[in-house]
C-alpha cells in the first residue's frame, strides 16, 4: 500500500498513476474521504474520552444534585464514546479496504500504456537463421518428445490440461538449470532457500496477489491457505511483522520453490507443451534494500538476469513493460524476452520489479536507522522459471538431426554432456 501522507499531500499523483494503470480513478477520492473521516472520528473520540475523564475526577468531589447531574452526563457520554469508537473503527476499516486496492505509484519513466506498448531498451545475441543452415526448426514439444524428456500426454491423463511430465534427460535438464542458477546466485551474494508453497492469506495479500491476480490464485478453502505462483510471497513474507537494522541492508535471497498458477482468461494461448503451465519450478531473486537504493538495485537485478541468459547463450531482449501491464506491486518493471524460434517472437523468460515499500507496508517490515523507524524497499526478480527456459534452450540450440547442443553453463550440471541426443522407439 502506499502512504496516506502522500495521498494527501499530493493526490493528483495518485490519480495520474491509478489513470496511468488503467484502474479506478475515482477510487482516490473515495479514499481521500474515508481518510478525512477516519481521522475526524479519531479526534471526536480523543475529545469524548478526555471529557469522559475530567467528568470522572467531577464526579467525585461533587454531592447533591450537582452530581446527579453529572451521573447523568457520564451515562450519556458513554454512549457517546461508544459509538464514537465505533464510527471510527468503521473508518478505518473503510480506509483500509480501499487502500488496499490501492496500486502502487507508477515510476515516472514507466510507458504509458497497455500490454503491447512496452519500450524496448536492449537486445542482446544473434537470432539464428535456421533457412540458411538448411533445416525447418523443431518446435519445442517434438524435441522434448524425441529425446524422451517431455511428457504432456500423460501429465494431462494424470493431473489435465497445462500439465506435464519431465522424463530422463528433461528432468535432468531441469536439475542442471537450477543447479545453475543457484550457483550463479549465491556467486552474487544471494542466499538460497528452499520455500513453503503454501501460505497464509496474509504473505499472499500483503505481497498484493489477492487483488488484480486473485483469479490465477488456488486457494485450499478448508485450510486457508494459498499455493503460491512465484517463491516471491514467501520471501516477503519471511520477514514480516520485522523491525531489520539497517547495517543487515541489502538482504538478498534466492528462493527455490514450484509454483502454481489457474492461468485464468489464457484459453486457447500457448496450448500446445509446456509454455504456459499450472505448475512449474522457479529460481526467484528476492532483495530487501533502503527505499533510496531501489532503483539501483532494480537494475543490479536485471544484469544478473541478462548475466544468466547470456550464459545460456539465447538471444534475448529487455523492455520496459508499460503501466497497464505491471501488477498491483510494481512500480516499474524489466521483462527479459527470448526468442523462441517456431513462434518467430520473443517471449517472456525472467521479469524483475521495483516494489519500492509498497509490499512492506502491507507485511509491517520495517528498518531501523538509530531512532527511526520506517518502511523499507523489497524487490523481486525472476532468475529461471524452468519450462520456459527449457523451450527457449530446446528451440534455440537444436540441430538439424533433432539434437540439442548444451550451452556450456550447463555441462558441469550434466555430467559433461554437451549434446542430447535423440531416443531410439
Amino acid at each position: 500500500m502506499i502512504d496516506l501522507r502522500l495521498l494527501r499531500e499530493d493526490p493528483d499523483r495518485v490519480r495520474a498513476s491509478q489513470r496511468a494503470r488503467g484502474e479506478d480513478v475515482e477510487l482516490v477520492d473515495s479514499l481521500l474521504a474515508a481518510d478525512e473521516r477516519r481521522r475526524s472520528s479519531g479526534v471526536r473520540f480523543d475529545e469524548l474520552r478526555s471529557e469522559q475523564k475530567g467528568l470522572g475526577k467531577l464526579i467525585g468531589k461533587a454531592t447533591g444534585d450537582e452530581k446527579a447531574e453529572l451521573l447523568k452526563r457520564a451515562s450519556q457520554l458513554a454512549a457517546d464514546v461508544k459509538a464514537a469508537d465505533a464510527e471510527r473503527d468503521a473508518a478505518d476499516a473503510e480506509t483500509q479496504a480501499l487502500l488496499a486496492r490501492l496500486g502502487n505509484l507508477v515510476h515516472p519513466d514507466v510507458p504509458v500504456g497497455g500490454e503491447e506498448d512496452f519500450v524496448t531498451l536492449e537486445t542482446h545475441g544473434t537470432i539464428r537463421d535456421f533457412a540458411a543452415e538448411g533445416f525447418e526448426p523443431l518446435d519445442h514439444l517434438e524435441l522434448g518428445q524425441r529425446l524422451g524428456a517431455i511428457d504432456v500426454e500423460r501429465g494431462a491423463k494424470v493431473s489435465g490440461s497445462r500439465f506435464y511430465f519431465l522424463t530422463g534427460v528433461g528432468a535432468l535438464l531441469e536439475l542442471a538449470l537450477v543447479n545453475a542458477a543457484i550457483a550463479q546466485a549465491t556467486a552474487a551474494g544471494f542466499t538460497p532457500m528452499l520455500t513453503p508453497a503454501l501460505v497464509r492469506p496474509q504473505a499472499m495479500g500483503g505481497t498484493g496477489f489477492l487483488g488484480q491476480a486473485a483469479q490465477d490464485v488456488y486457494h485450499l478453502d478448508k485450510d486457508d491457505l494459498y499455493l503460491v505462483g512465484t517463491s516471491e510471497v514467501a520471501l516477503a513474507g519471511y520477514h514480516m511483522d520485522e523491525i531489520l537494522d539497517a547495517d543487515r541492508l541489502p538482504l538478498r535471497y534466492a528462493g527455490f520453490s514450484p509454483c502454481f498458477r489457474r492461468e485464468a482468461g489464457s484459453h486457447g494461448k500457448d496450448t500446445r507443451g509446456i509454455f504456459r503451465v499450472h505448475q512449474f519450478d522457479k529460481v526467484e531473486m528476492f532483495s530487501y534494500v533502503l527505499p533510496e537504493d531501489s532503483a539501483a538495485e532494480h537494475q543490479r537485478l536485471l544484469e544478473w538476469e541478462k548475466q544468466w541468459l547470456t550464459s545460456l547463450e539465447l538471444p534475448f531482449r529487455v523492455i520496459d513493460v508499460a503501466s497497464g501491464d505491471l501488477g498491483s506491486s510494481a512500480a516499474r518493471k524489466f521483462d527479459c524476452e527470448a526468442w523462441i524460434p517456431t513462434q518467430g517472437k520473443y517471449r517472456e523468460l525472467t521479469s524483475t520489479s521495483d516494489c519500492t515499500e509498497f509490499q512492506s507496508r502491507r507485511l509491517s517490515i520495517r528498518v531501523r536507522e538509530g531512532k527511526q523507524v520506517r518502511p523499507l524497499a523489497t524487490l523481486n526478480g525472476t532468475l529461471c522459471a524452468v519450462p520456459r527456459t527449457i523451450v527457449a534452450i530446446l528451440e534455440n540450440h537444436q540441430q538439424a538431426d533433432g539434437s540439442v547442443r548444451v550451452p556450456q553453463v550447463l555441462r558441469p550440471y550434466l555430467g559433461g554432456r554437451e549434446i542430447l541426443e535423440p531416443v531410439a522407439k
